[in-house]
């Protein structure tokens, strides 16, 4: 990691995406400290202020010694997309950045463009949400326009969903919507993009690892204060560990089984990562790990 630290531009924006747990926001923290950069966030589930311990927020340490953005500054019941992300960001740009976080579509938003797609009216993401529970994302895939299908990642149900609501609200698939869409904030030329691409083993041994943590500084404690208006539809409410630990308080399941529940959806969650940044991310500079 230092030989990889003394070749990362000084003066460019930096690019820092990588799954769960594989150790980016400790070098963004390093390149923070370096160049004077704003650490700013990429990550669709650390905004949200409710969620500093299970979504593994800079702690309150490393918030103070470096400037942070766009970190725990959304309400666990407000919508925000990456519309509202890209919106955001566009502040930053003008000083020197490191961006970091494991939600794929921000940085494709940030260095490809954004489509500007109407919101989805309640009625069908109403409908959506009750087939997906009732016939799961396959049926929803199956009736996706092909260059959508193509597109799109098939393993995450919510993005099948998220197609589906598209296609069904403006007649048009995802892919023709993505097609027209507009410039880049960001292009990637003008950016040093880096992608960690660790050890499998060794990432999932750190998950397992870190969620035990999680529950030492605080993570049950954090379940528990949404426990009492808990609504699984919301966005926030997608931390990963979240719901499993909602469930042990609920007393539906113990803790060793909300445990490795978890464990396995951190597990799952970074699968579908790397399988995004292989896909996406091919002019990305990759950075191995350990």
């Amino acid at each position: 990691m230092a030989q990889s630290l003394a070749s990362i531009s000084r003066e460019a924006p930096v690019l820092i995406a990588g799954p769960t747990a594989s150790g980016k926001s400790a070098l963004a923290m390093e390149l923070g400290a370096r160049d004077g950069r704003v650490v700013v966030n990429a990550d669709a589930l650390q905004v949200y202020g409710c969620w500093r311990v299970l979504s593994a927020r800079p702690s309150l340490g490393d918030e103070a010694a470096l400037p942070h953005a766009l970190y725990g500054h959304v309400g666990r019941d407000q919508a925000y997309s990456v519309g509202h992300w890209l919106r955001e960001v566009q502040v930053y740009l003008d000083r020197p950045v490191v961006i970091v976080g494991g939600t794929g579509l921000y940085f494709s938003a940030l260095t490809e463009g954004l489509a500007e797609i109407p919101a989805t009216p309640p009625e069908v993401r109403a409908l959506a949400d009750a087939r997906r529970a009732e016939e799961g994302s396959a049926a929803l895939l199956a009736e996706l326009d092909g260059a959508t299908r193509a597109r799109i990642d098939q393993a995450n149900p919510a993005r099948v969903q998220r197609a589906w609501e598209v296609l069904q609200a403006t007649g048009r698939g995802l892919a023709e919507w993505q097609a027209a869409t507009g410039p880049a904030l960001l292009p990637l030329a003008a950016a040093e993009p880096l992608v960690i691409r660790p050890d499998v083993a060794w990432l999932d041994a750190r998950i397992a690892k870190r969620f035990k943590m999680m529950l030492d500084e605080g993570a049950l404690d954090e379940a528990a204060a949404a426990l009492p208006d808990w609504r699984p539809e919301r966005a926030s409410a997608k931390a990963i560990g979240a719901p499993e630990l909602i469930a042990y308080l609920r007393g539906e399941t113990g803790l060793d089984a909300a445990i490795e529940a978890a464990t396995l959806a951190s597990r799952q969650y970074a699968k579908r990562q790397r399988t995004w940044f292989r896909s996406r991310m091919k002019r990305w500079r990759e950075i191995s790990l350990p």
